[in-house]
């Protein structure tokens, strides 16, 4: 076996090993049942198909997917502040901003 058919295998073995965490991310998403578990689970698929572009981008040699990955990341990043804001649930936020300078809404 040479060096490049080992590396083959090592990355085949990579991808499915996040293919398969990424399902089981996005089973885990569904079954789960508060917000903020789901948004979890979203953030950490995003973070498993950055992955798998990144190794991608290594076994196909293409270097305009690691922009690619990098690009995804930033939306993926945007996006999840953008859920949490909208979808985190009232209360959470209301401890958060009454730790930073006084008190919360009496």
């Amino acid at each position: 076996m040479s060096v490049e058919n080992a590396y083959r295998l090592l990355y085949g073995a990579a991808l499915a090993w996040l293919t398969a965490l990424a399902g089981i991310m996005l089973f885990r998403s569904v079954r789960s049942a508060g917000v903020t578990g789901r948004l979890l689970c979203v953030n950490m698929i995003g973070t498993l198909v950055n992955g798998v572009i990144l190794i991608l981008a290594e076994l196909l040699r293409e270097s305009w997917l690691m922009d690619v990955a990098l690009i995804y990341t930033m939306i993926s990043f945007v996006s999840v502040l953008i859920l949490v804001r909208v979808a985190a649930p009232a209360e959470d936020r209301d401890t958060e901003t009454a730790g930073e300078g006084g008190k919360a809404d009496e």
